[in-house]
């Protein structure tokens, strides 16, 4: 199969159902109270059916607003969106009405798609006052009372699985199917440094060049049908993406039921290839070296020397015929159990939308469990490089995918260049500008290419966004102007980069010096109107200004966040 011959994600998608067994399941979803699961067949048959219902409802290029947890029928919309020459435009299950409000007023959708009642009530409101909003679809069942209070004078449609023969005309399939690899398959929202998210408009060609990349990462990892589970949010653009590698390599998809119940779902799904943020790979380091910890005598002896020549093997250090033998001897003895865990057949992991720490890295490498560090943004389709499983350097994001061109700038900054760069930021021109200068992306990360083998290093970030633990892509610039509009707080810097939370340094009014516990309030009060990730959890005060004379501000008036960093670093890890 050549990625390249291909016009459009959706053609894709038709190929590969063709050379399926129709029986075959292709998606289903873990959740004990909505059990479901679709096969290939079922899956192609449902996509008919709802892109006619889109279809009648849009022009070409309209924007469809998708908002729902992970589930089979978010699969299906997005495809749906695309075949009916829609653009789809995730959200986040999490946002915040205002979020949403901001969202919907960007990009006027024509039709919203939304998973349940929960999604509709937080959005019945705002679809209301929009009138370019023609179409409501939800997945499930909406209750009674909801029906009054939403949608006036908006069409309703449930329960697309109920198929008809009749509803199926290849006809309207084969005239929709004239997407080019130049046509936008969606608009990612993320975070920008003045505040507000930036849609970042993504091609079908991009994303199919970026496939290109992911196969041939995945090609040494596939014996027969691979199997993945997802739980990273769908509207991330990093597992949006891989939703598209799971159809190029034919796999079975299991959506998990949430996050707390992980661990039972990789139990029960058995995946060959995981893909996670380092949050996830920082939470199952800390458990598995506790478990280790509690080990004693000859258990922990035998630990200790399974992670010692694991990473001398990893590192390529040479190795004595005895450390040979004792390390095939713990590929059993510890390894083999340790996989066992994560359903035994597990092949490798794959970290993305953030750092991963070396230690960590390296651990997980050692126990047994393959993990891959790549690199990427939204603006790339996202993926710009990734660590192939034959030669994995913990301490790179490996060398860059076939079909886009890395270089590093005069002054460090990493510059990208490619058929997986965007098309630009919806509605802002000015802004796509100044990232794409001669058709090079520049990414606001700093960083080196090794001369000997090309892997790419990060050492820095240019740009003003937090990536958590978690790879959310956080602004602190729109959480320090709701802090700095309160009338007790002068100043406010938040931190969290790499960690798990949010904190902050907060200078208080003059008046408001001593009142920690008045400050603490007006932090619960913003916390409200931000979402979950975006939530300051501990703050510091201080009683300097930041100030152009102390060289915490620059001449026109922004905080220097390195300086401010480098200056209370103590005071900002003591609120971890």
């Amino acid at each position: 199969m050549n990625l390249d011959n291909f016009n459009s994600l959706i053609e894709l998608f038709f190929y590969q159902a063709e050379k399926q067994k129709p029986k075959d399941v292709f998606l289903q979803w873990l959740n004990p109270n909505n059990k479901k699961s679709f096969t290939w067949e079922e899956v192609k048959t449902n996509i008919f059916k709802l892109s006619k219902i889109i279809k009648k409802n849009i022009k070409e290029g309209d924007r469809c607003l998708l908002v729902s947890e992970n589930r089979p029928e978010w699969f299906i919309a997005d495809l749906s969106i695309m075949l009916s020459g829609g653009i789809t435009v995730p959200a986040y299950t999490t946002y915040t009405e205002d979020d949403y409000k901001y969202l919907i007023e960007d990009c006027e959708p024509t039709v919203v798609i939304v998973s349940n009642n929960e999604m509709l009530k937080k959005l019945s409101q705002i679809i209301d006052e929009k009138t370019f909003i023609k179409k409501v679809i939800t997945f499930d069942e909406v209750e009674e009372a909801l029906h009054n209070l939403i949608i006036k004078n908006k069409e309703k449609y449930l329960d697309f699985t109920s198929i008809t023969k009749n509803d199926l005309a290849k006809e309207d399939i084969i005239q929709n199917l004239n997407l080019k690899r130049t046509s936008a398959a969606c608009i990612i929202y993320t975070s920008g440094t003045g505040g507000n998210p930036k849609g970042v408009i993504l091609s079908h060609g991009g994303i199919l060049n970026n496939l290109v990349g992911a196969c041939e990462i995945m090609k040494p990892l596939i014996d027969s049908k691979p199997i993945f589970l997802t739980w990273l949010p769908l509207s991330h653009s990093y597992e949006h993406c891989v939703q598209f590698a799971q159809i190029a390599v034919g796999a079975k998809v299991f959506y998990a039921e949430k996050i707390e119940k992980l661990l039972e779902n990789i139990s029960e799904a058995k995946p060959t290839i995981m893909t996670a943020v380092p949050r996830f790979y920082q939470n199952l380091y800390n458990k598995i070296n506790l478990n280790m910890k509690k080990q004693t005598g000859l258990k922990a002896k035998l630990i200790d020397v399974t992670i010692r020549l694991g990473k001398k093997k990893l590192l390529n250090e040479k190795m004595t015929f005895f450390e040979k033998f004792l390390n095939s001897l713990t590929n059993v003895l510890v390894r083999k159990k340790v996989k066992k865990q994560f359903g035994g057949n597990l092949r490798a992991f794959v970290s993305g939308g953030g750092a991963l720490d070396k230690e960590i890295g390296e651990f997980l490498n050692a126990i047994g469990l393959p993990t891959l560090q790549g690199y990427g943004l939204t603006e790339t389709s996202p993926v710009v490089s990734c660590n192939p499983i034959h030669k994995i350097k913990v301490e790179t994001v490996g060398p860059p995918f076939k079909g886009n061109e890395v270089k590093i700038a005069e002054d460090g900054e990493i510059l990208v260049k490619g058929e997986n760069v965007m098309l630009g930021y919806w509605n802002k021109k000015e802004e796509t500008a100044k990232v794409i200068i001669d058709g090079w992306l520049h990414t606001g990360d700093i960083g080196e290419i090794d001369p000997k083998d090309g892997y790419l290093k990060i050492t820095d970030r240019k740009k003003d966004i937090i990536v958590s633990a978690g790879g959310d892509n956080i602004s602190p610039a729109k959480i320090e102007n709701m802090v700095t509009n309160a009338s007790e707080i002068d100043q406010c810097m938040v931190y969290g980069d790499k960690k798990n939370y949010l904190v902050a340094l907060i200078v208080p009014n003059k008046e408001f010096l001593n009142e920690k516990e008045k400050i603490n309030k007006v932090i619960e009060n913003i916390n409200k109107k931000l979402t979950l990730v975006e939530k300051i959890k501990k703050i510091q005060l201080i009683d300097e200004n930041f100030s152009i004379e102390n060289g915490l501000l620059t001449p026109t008036m922004k905080v220097k966040r390195k300086k401010v960093t480098e200056k209370y670093k103590k005071e900002l890890e003591n609120l971890y």
